[in-house]
């Protein structure tokens, strides 16, 4: 009888979870930069939503859920990584981010959740932007949760996720200015 019922709660998991998947790798990619830690962040989202499905209400949003689950994933890799490592010279910091802002956008995953591409501007755009702003905007601009869920995903107030949106907005719109107009998509305006 136990089997049955672990087959069941595999199946309802995978049932719920698994549609999820390539959002959460299109986003676990935009906020670590890196396919390979992206899929392993994946990997650990699906081990610990499923080891902790029992806590997962019926009817409440799955996909609000997992990205909850996948956010935290990242935060704790990060924190035991800087553990380890300790803080990184200004100099390796540098080279760092001349890399990833070198990187061709379809090394880094140029494919939205939904199949599309995306220009390279608009991910080189995402990427330059603070974690705390690109990880908002992603959420609801992207992923399409709400501001409320959204919140439970980062685990602050509704008010700091409006507002980081907007300001992330806002750097958005500042980085892809020049590239929206030359794309036709913003007109010039004369002072």
């Amino acid at each position: 009888m136990a089997h049955d019922d672990t087959d069941d709660r595999r199946a309802r998991f995978e049932s719920l979870a698994l549609p999820f998947m390539q959002r959460l790798y299109n986003t676990a990619l935009r906020l670590t930069s890196d396919p390979h830690e992206a899929e392993d962040v994946v990997q650990d989202t699906y081990l610990r939503a499923f080891r902790t499905f029992d806590n997962f209400r019926p009817g409440t949003n799955a996909k609000a859920w997992l990205f909850t689950v996948l956010y935290s994933v990242v935060i704790n890799r990060r924190q035991k990584t800087r553990r380890e490592v300790g803080p990184l010279p200004v100099e390796e910091l540098e080279e760092r981010y001349r890399l990833v802002a070198e990187t061709p956008a379809g090394d880094v995953g140029d494919v939205d959740a939904w199949g599309s591409s995306w220009p390279k501007e608009i991910e080189a755009a995402l990427r330059a932007l603070p974690e705390a702003f690109r990880a908002v905007v992603l959420l609801v601009d992207v992923q399409e949760l709400s501001y409320e869920e959204a919140a439970g995903v980062l685990t602050c107030p509704v008010g700091t996720v409006q507002s980081r949106l907007h300001r992330g907005r806002r750097l958005l719109f500042a980085a892809l200015e020049e590239y929206a107009r030359q794309a036709g998509h913003l007109r010039s305006v004369d002072p």
